[in-house]
């Protein structure tokens, strides 16, 4: 079968300096691919340019078995590609319920009007979060009450309340305690028995290692290793990202 994604040789600059240069990068279907790197190894601006928010200046990029061009976020999602960013996106004022639909509300229509149609929201809301067996205190707190692992539940979530084939992880634990960094790796691991890839983004390596089935090392936007779990420990991950090993 072939990979969900696949990008090919991309090419990515900024000015005089090239943030990616070359790299390869894949995702299977029902994978978690964990992306590791030192700060300004690339990470974000791969995955940035697999979800259309910048244009790679060469290389390919293959969806489903198809090339494809993704001209904005907007064209990435429609495929299928949800990215939860480190600051999470909620609307912080709003329920979680609210934020899961947040622009993509639904709506009926009546005497000519289109009107929210909010217990029917409730209702898939309430039914997705129960599938992700993420548990919150209230569903009618606005999620600035929320702890930070609550909120990055409901981020994740929304990313997948709309048929997601793969939903991208910046940090998602980087300020969790640790209880709450295991709940969200929990979830990411009940995304994967759903069949939904991911790709977690994260300089905690030990997280990277607990949930990942493959783990690719960028430094400085180069893909300098792409290890299959059981080949991977902490050592030679360092090692990758500091440019001590091979």
């Amino acid at each position: 079968m072939m990979p969900l994604v696949e990008m090919r040789q991309i090419v990515k600059t900024f000015g005089p300096v090239m943030a990616v240069r070359g790299a390869d990068f894949s995702v299977n279907h029902g994978e978690v691919v964990g992306l590791v790197g030192d700060n300004g190894a690339g990470k974000s601006t791969l995955m940035k340019v697999l979800t259309g928010v910048h244009q790679p200046d060469g290389g390919e990029l293959w969806f489903a078995g198809r090339r494809v061009h993704f001209g904005s976020s907007v064209d990435s999602r429609r495929a299928g590609i949800e990215m939860v960013y480190q600051d999470l996106g909620l609307a912080e004022n709003l329920n979680p319920i609210a934020n899961i639909f947040l622009g993509r509300e639904m709506t009926h229509s009546f005497a000519g009007l289109r009107l929210l149609s909010e217990a029917e929201m409730d209702q898939a809301g309430r039914r997705h979060l129960e599938n992700l067996q993420i548990r919150l205190p209230s569903l009618a707190l606005p999620v600035e009450r929320l702890s930070g692992g609550q909120r990055q539940s409901v981020a994740i979530a929304r990313a997948t309340a709309f048929q997601a084939r793969l939903v991208i992880m910046d940090e998602p634990a980087a300020s969790l305690a640790v209880a709450e960094a295991a709940k969200v790796l929990l979830l990411i691991k009940r995304l994967r028995e759903q069949g939904i890839s991911a790709v977690l983004i994260s300089h905690r390596l030990q997280d990277v290692l607990d949930v990942s089935d493959r783990i690719v090392v960028l430094n400085r936007g180069l893909k300098v290793g792409d290890l299959p779990r059981e080949e991977a420990t902490m050592e030679r991950l360092v090692g990758l990202i500091v440019g001590k090993a091979s």
